[in-house]
């Protein structure tokens, strides 16, 4: 039997880059945003984000497609082509997917499995933790509010069934980027702010889609039947930023009575009061490094 020896000891210091904490937020953002669309996981974690995506972009390509193989004259007269503003009603499903899965993907992992504890011991903290997380739901999200509106615009350019002009093609590029943003912001912090309040992702995703559907089907049934007041619908988180998405574009929307910028301050305090969930709970939150 040979005798045991010990060739080195001690600790060796670290010689590669120092990011700081912004390598740091960047680091944990980009994993959120791989484990969100579930890559390098398993197939099954796959499934439901490509099945968003492809959900998203299907109808962009089918209305791409009408406009390349179907005379304008045809197209007109039978309006087969949506507007921009129109075309969100064919993603909502994808949309309201992909809000239920991220946040939950995101954020209940961490606490479940005890890396929120590892990753509050690095420069991270409760704050810079929550932004990286933050920039990584919002790109996920763009994934369907602005990638297939821009596919329907690129398209029908090309089929020369777009805007006129390059003035009309930007104002309608600028157009679909702000709606982007309206629907992303509020989601965000919908999805998140579900997220935090529980250690289960299914039940997380759960709450948001009851949530979204309760509100959306309450108010509407109050307003359209019982003919309550439609200012009523700015409790409706369904219906708050899709309405102001069709004022971006320009349109009265479903109920013009509603002035847009009360419109817009609905949306900065749903957005506010789901991050100011989100930030007292963690805040109270008692994590084990």
């Amino acid at each position: 039997m040979s005798e045991a020896r010990i060739l080195d000891q001690g600790y060796r210091p670290y010689d590669g880059p120092r990011r700081g904490v912004p390598g740091a937020v960047r680091s944990l953002a980009w994993y959120s945003v791989l484990r969100a669309l579930g890559l390098r996981r398993t197939a099954w974690a796959k499934l439901l984000p490509i099945a968003s995506v492809l959900i998203a972009y299907l109808p962009a390509a089918v209305f791409v497609g009408i406009a390349a193989l179907i005379p304008a004259r045809v197209r007109d007269q039978v309006d087969l082509i949506p507007t921009y503003s129109e075309y969100y009603g064919f993603i909502t499903a994808a949309i309201v997917l992909f809000v239920a899965l991220v946040g939950p993907e995101v954020l209940c992992s961490d606490r479940r499995n005890g890396m929120l504890g590892l990753y509050l011991a690095s420069p991270l903290d409760r704050r810079t933790y929550l932004l990286a997380k933050v920039l990584a739901v919002v790109p996920v999200l763009a994934l369907v509010t602005l990638g297939p509106p821009l596919l329907q615009l690129v398209g029908l350019t090309l089929a020369d069934a777009g805007p006129g002009s390059a003035g009309a093609f930007l104002l309608v590029f600028l157009r679909i980027g702000l709606a982007a943003v309206v629907i992303s912001a509020a989601f965000t912090a919908l999805s998140l702010a579900a997220a935090s309040l529980t250690d289960r992702r299914a039940v997380a995703s759960a709450g948001v889609i009851l949530l979204l559907f309760t509100t959306s089907i309450a108010t509407t049934q109050l307003v359209d039947v019982s003919g309550a007041d439609p200012h009523l619908l700015l409790l409706n988180l369904f219906f708050v930023p899709f309405e102001l998405v069709q004022r971006v574009y320009g349109e009265p929307g479903g109920h013009p009575s509603i002035a847009t910028a009360t419109l817009v301050a609905a949306e900065v305090a749903w957005t506010f009061v789901a991050a100011a969930v989100v930030w007292l709970r963690y805040r109270s939150l008692t994590v084990t490094r």
